[in-house]
């Protein structure tokens, strides 16, 4: 069968390369065209454009970009024509896969998405679009069937596919500090987000704090899809390391991290690493999200969790003094013997292993039915 999947961001891009490797298993003749990156790549797709130059982060940045943004929408609708796929997948990416999803639906390609926008956050309006545009809807959070039901809309909960990715990562490689010139130390990982917006603010804000911890090492990971010498400008005056093409395995070493908002915060817990979230964006941006944003928290886990299981720095309470009592905080052995057990019950809450495969089997049954 053909398969047209879209994702905008990398860590769509992780979970589109997963979904991609697990229908293979089942359709070994499968073809692939995608919006995506690198991964979904390497998985055999034929990338139509990568997402490093789909993403815009905040409303005023989105404003700003709305001429390449309705090109790319008209690249995608003639591209799927062109194509004529079996069924087009789309992954989170909201703004512009429900585009899509409705020009596709009007011209009878099958629809499926897998990772649902998190309209239970903000724009609930949109499960009446999904609703009408969208065949089957396969999410990874559990809260989010009942969310869904709420509104009549049946959904399939197949788990979380970041435990797949972190499971296929086994046992860390004990050259790995050596190999990148790292000390024995232990490492403060750097998470500033995938983005150049976010990384423009978050880095240097994180990279501030360095100096107050001198018994630790920080470690910034360089995001995929971007160069390293983007980060170097930031890092120059500061003792720390860049290490490219290797999040996952910093994670795997790391005794600590401060972490932008968004997947990675996630991430970072499932490895086991106690973290700061940290957020902060243009100051009309961030006053638009305050008054519709209709959740207690931005991080994943906190979500989830349904309770403060890490700390939040938002906005103005992201400085220097706030970062560093939150570090200390983490660091202390009492505070991070609760964080472990808290992140082995959001574990559990994720469903277990095997999400990529479900969604596959979900995918090629629906796509199935009727041929």
């Amino acid at each position: 069968m053909k398969y047209y999947i879209i994702a905008g961001e990398a860590s769509g891009d992780l979970h589109g390369a997963n979904l991609i490797k697990a229908l293979k298993l089942k359709d070994p003749d499968a073809v692939f065209r995608c919006w995506g990156g690198d991964l979904m790549q390497a998985q055999g797709a034929e990338i139509v454009k990568h997402y490093r130059d789909l993403a815009f982060m905040g409303f005023v940045e989105v404003i700003k970009n709305l001429p390449t943004i309705a090109k790319n929408i008209k690249l995608c609708q003639n591209d799927v024509l062109q194509f004529s796929p079996d069924v087009v997948v789309f992954i989170d990416y909201p703004g512009f896969n429900l585009r899509i999803a409705s020009f596709v639906k009007k011209n009878s390609f099958k629809t499926v998405y897998y990772i649902s926008p998190q309209i239970w956050a903000w724009k609930q309006s949109r499960v009446h679009q999904i609703k009408r545009d969208i065949d089957k809807m396969l999410v990874i959070l559990p809260f989010e069937k009942d969310f869904y039901n709420r509104f009549d809309c049946q959904v399939d909960f197949v788990g979380h596919p970041l435990l797949d990715a972190i499971q296929d990562m086994g046992v860390p490689d004990s050259n790995w500090r050596l190999r990148n010139g790292l000390s024995e130390k232990p490492i403060i990982a750097l998470l500033p987000g995938s983005r150049k917006q976010e990384i423009n603010t978050m880095l240097p804000i994180m990279l501030s704090v360095s100096s107050n911890f001198q018994d630790f090492q920080f470690v910034v990971a360089v995001a995929p899809g971007q160069e390293l010498n983007y980060y170097q400008p930031f890092t120059e005056k500061y003792p720390v390391k860049l290490v490219q093409g290797a999040t996952y395995v910093l994670l795997q070493n790391a005794h600590a991290a401060l972490v932008t908002s968004g997947t990675a915060t996630l991430e970072t817990a499932l490895f086991n690493v106690p973290e700061v979230v940290c957020y902060k964006g243009s100051k009309i941006s961030y006053e638009i999200a305050k008054r519709i944003i209709k959740v207690k928290y931005i991080s994943l886990v906190n979500l989830i969790m349904d309770k403060m299981v890490v700390k939040e720095l938002i906005q103005d309470e992201l400085n220097v003094k706030n970062i560093t009592d939150q570090l200390n905080e983490i660091l202390e052995p009492n505070n991070r013997t609760q964080l472990l057990t808290d992140y082995q019950l959001l574990k559990e809450k994720l469903g277990g292993p095997g999400a990529s495969q479900r969604a596959a089997d979900k995918i090629i049954s629906f796509t199935a039915e009727g041929k």
